[in-house]
């Protein structure tokens, strides 16, 4: 079983900004695998399903995306999922939009929402898909720039990224991470 969560912030408020990338790549799987994500537990919206003859769950953590290792853990740990079939999918400042990188591991970066997971689930060794949203040209509206609404011609900047995500989910699942960081890295 996989869990396969996008990190973000709850949709009402924060929909079509640049932080929720991790929540629009769920809704790309949901709707790619007919796998709703409409049920609430462990301070999460989730949908159960399969991709390549696996079962995953799809999560959103509704916590608010720097406590998002709270839901995560909660999940992991009713339904025993290693933190090596963890994939988490995560905006990026530091890619170019469009643009994905898988990871098997690391530190939570600058990512408060990958630190919280990193933290929550006490180990590095989880996977992760991390999505290009480019970055301000001014460092200092950081915040501004990724919890601020986009545009549609932005939002067609961003929608490859997401499309990719997706993509390498069911890669990762049906092929291996290793696999999947060669055929979507060297992009």
């Amino acid at each position: 079983m996989y869990l396969i969560v996008g990190l973000g912030n709850p949709e009402e408020e924060y929909a079509n900004t640049r932080h929720n990338m991790g929540f629009d790549a769920i809704n790309k799987i949901s709707e790619k695998n007919n796998i709703k994500v409409n049920k609430t537990k462990f301070e999460g919206l989730y949908g159960t399903g399969e991709i390549e003859g696996e079962k995953v769950i799809l999560l959103k953590p509704q916590t608010y995306m720097n406590l998002s290792g709270q839901s995560i853990k909660k999940y992991a740990d009713y339904y025993k999922i290693v933190p090596e079939n963890i994939i988490v999918i995560f905006d990026d400042i530091d890619m170019e939009k469009g643009q994905i990188r898988i990871r098997k591991q690391g530190s939570g970066g600058s990512h408060k929402g990958m630190i919280s997971v990193v933290e929550m689930l006490g180990t590095e060794k989880i996977p992760r898909i991390r999505v290009g949203i480019g970055s301000p040209e001014n460092k200092k509206y950081m915040i501004e720039y990724v919890i601020s609404k986009i545009s549609k011609e932005e939002q067609e900047q961003l929608q490859p990224g997401i499309e990719k995500a997706e993509e390498a989910v069911k890669a990762i699942i049906k092929e291996g991470l290793d696999k999947a960081m060669n055929k979507y890295n060297s992009k």
